[in-house]
Parts: C-alpha cells; structure tokens; sequence
C-alpha cells in the first residue's frame, strides 16, 4: 500500500499508512489452512532437491518452479497448475482444469516452453507428485534440457516461492467471492494473473517492483 501511494507522489510511511487504514478500518486479506494436494504415492523416479531452497537467480530461465493448487466452485473443484521464473516471480506458464491429471501440468509446462524458449541447464524444480513424476512429463524435460530437482516429501518449503503465489491469489481473489462455474473462475484467473499479478502486483523480494516491471528494468 505504501509503495502504491508512493508512486502517485504522496510522501507517506509505512506507519502512517498502517494507522490510517487502522481509523479506516482497511485490513489485509489473510490466508488459510494449507490443503495438500500432492499425490506422492507412485512408483515413478524421483529427483533429487538440486534447488535446496536457494531461490534465487541472476537471471530469467536459470529456475523454474512449478505447483498444483484448487479452487471450489459450486460446479466442484477446479485445478490450477502454474510455472514460475524464480527470477522475477513472473507467471510463465498457466493451465486450469476439472481433473488434477498429467496433462494439466503438461498444458501449463508447453505455455512456458513456449513463451521462454528456455536454453538447456534451466532448473526446473516441482514437489514430487505423480503429475509432475509421469514418463511423458519428464520426457518433456529430457528433451527440452532441464535440470530436473524436486522437493523433499511432503515439505512445503521447499517449493515457498509457489506457495506464496497460491496464498497470494487466493487472499486477493479467490476468497473473495462464490464462483459459481469453473468456467467463472477460470475467466478471473486469467484476469488476475495477466492484468494484475505479472505487469502490476509489488513484491518486496524484487524492490517493490511487479514481475515485469523487474524483468525490463534488468533487460
């Protein structure tokens, strides 16, 4: 908030802006308890965490994350896979869906492919569910010259940078209303993530700047 009201040329401070939205009555969207939606229990091969929760990048298309979240409508679930550039917390890839299958996560992993053009060595790091465990998954990442690392089973963290995205989006979206049809929610998915989340949403983690605002600024 500050850093928006800084931008329109008002001079404030952080505990300014904190004790005017307390008289006012403005309070930040909370997130909630976490759902597990990884599958772990396949026999497909898993990688190691060559990630090791070092998140950070020199650069755009040296790492990668990619997860799987949900959103309840009153149709019923709809899935969301999602691929981001650790470097700028940009949104590359993105696939919705009623079925948390394989080819939700491949949908959203070609749309980065196809959108980066990644050069081989880019890491590409996930949890270890059997989406992203499949045979026709990780042949696309042998193809395209992944380093391919996953998370530890069952911990969270080590994936943070997603996480954070999906409790983001759901505190700023989601939670925000009753979706009606996944059709519904997936129409504002892609509103939140190519009008809001990429080209205007601030992180501290880049200098208060959106994801493309820093990927310009470093080009």
């Amino acid at each position: 908030m500050t850093e928006e009201l800084k931008e329109l040329g008002l001079i404030v401070g952080h505990r300014r802006v904190g004790r005017l939205m307390k008289q006012n009555n403005i309070r930040a969207h909370r997130t909630r308890k976490h759902k597990a939606t990884t599958d772990s229990n396949h026999r497909f091969n898993v990688a190691p965490n060559l990630l090791d929760r070092d998140f950070s990048a020199s650069g755009p298309n040296q790492k990668w994350a990619g997860d799987i979240s949900y959103i309840w409508t009153r149709e019923g679930w709809l899935y969301l896979a999602v691929i981001l550039d650790l470097y700028s917390r940009r949104v590359i890839g993105w696939a919705a869906s009623n079925r948390m299958k394989k080819d939700l996560a491949i949908r959203a992993l070609d749309m980065a492919i196809n959108l980066r053009q990644p050069p081989p060595g880019c890491l590409h790091h996930t949890d270890r569910g059997s989406q992203y465990c499949s045979h026709d998954y990780q042949k696309i990442l042998r193809k395209q010259g992944f380093q391919v690392s996953m998370s530890g089973k069952g911990i969270c963290y080590d994936n943070s940078v997603v996480e954070t995205f999906f409790k983001s989006l759901k505190a700023e979206l989601i939670w925000r209303q009753t979706w009606t049809t996944r059709r519904e929610a997936e129409a504002a998915l892609f509103q939140y993530i190519n009008g809001f989340y990429n080209p205007r949403r601030r992180h501290s983690a880049l200098g208060w700047k959106s994801p493309l605002a820093f990927e310009r600024n470093a080009a």
